[in-house]
Parts: structure tokens; C-alpha cells; sequence
């Protein structure tokens, strides 16, 4: 991605991506109320996120308002990739 952001930098193009955690689609919601209590355990903001949330970054990323942003991966998570959070944590 670094690398294409780079190259067709010249021709005025962006290039990021939307990098989603969990998100609660129908598979997800499959697994029980149990498996998703675990997962929202773990991530920060304390909700599975959305398709809506992932849309919402994409809408920016394609809207003016991002034209000078390039080379970049949104991480969509609720913070649950940092490492600090207990997702990480060995003692849990």
C-alpha cells in the first residue's frame, strides 16, 4: 500500500485502506450471546462494531475531506489492537 500511495502519488490518487476488527454481521451474531460477551470484553469502546462504522470510514477516505490523506490503514477496532488493551494482556 506504501508503495502504491507513492507511485500514483504523481497522478493525484490516494491510496489507504479500512483495516475492520470485529464487526457484527449475521456469522458473528451466529456464535451465541456468550462469544460475543467475550468479545466485547476485550475491545475498549465495549461494542462490536458495525458495518455502518466500517462505511463511515470508507465514505471519508473517498470524500474530499481525505484528499490529502494517502499511505495510510485505518484500523477499525474500538481500540482493541493496542497493545496495552487486555486483548493483549497475558493475565486474563
Amino acid at each position: 500500500m506504501h508503495s502504491a500511495a507513492v507511485e500514483l502519488a504523481k497522478y493525484g490518487i490516494t491510496v489507504n485502506a479500512v483495516s475492520p476488527g470485529n464487526v457484527l454481521t449475521e456469522q458473528l451474531a451466529a456464535q451465541g450471546e456468550g462469544y460475543l460477551q467475550s468479545v466485547r470484553a476485550v475491545i475498549p469502546l465495549g461494542e462490536i462494531g458495525t458495518p455502518r462504522d466500517i462505511g463511515y470510514a470508507a465514505l471519508y477516505l473517498a470524500s474530499r475531506q481525505a484528499g490529502f490523506v494517502s499511505g495510510q490503514a485505518i484500523v477499525i477496532d474500538g481500540a482493541q489492537t493496542i497493545p496495552e488493551t487486555p486483548a493483549f494482556r497475558n493475565d486474563w
